[in-house]
């Protein structure tokens, strides 16, 4: 099933803000824009460097930009499409910060 991607315009804001993250982001996008996911199991097929949150979450960690960024998104598959929210988009010492307070499970900043 194709992504339908909820609030892209949350990439092309922090992309703009940190020119650093560019390259990363857009790769991540030409990717998802190609895929074809039926399970949880074919986001890690698609993304290696993906990694699950516990606790029935259903959410996922995406490592960008050579592990210097990170993104937290929720999936939820439909029938049609795989809807993929973007819950938090950072750096990775942002991200470390966020989960040693916990919030990892629970963030949505947009």
């Amino acid at each position: 099933m194709q992504v339908h991607l909820i609030k892209k315009e949350t990439l092309e804001n922090y992309m703009y803000l940190h020119a650093a993250s560019t390259t990363g982001l857009e790769d991540w996008l030409t990717k998802l824009n190609n895929v074809d996911w039926k399970a949880p199991a074919d986001i890690k097929n698609t993304y290696r460097s993906a990694d699950f949150l516990g606790r029935g979450s259903n959410r996922v960690i995406f490592n960008l930009g050579g592990n210097n960024f990170r993104m937290i998104c929720k999936y939820a598959f439909g029938k049609k499409q795989v809807h993929l929210f973007i819950c938090w988009l950072g750096t990775h010492a942002a991200y470390d910060r966020i989960c040693k307070e916990m919030k990892q499970f629970t963030i949505n900043l947009f």
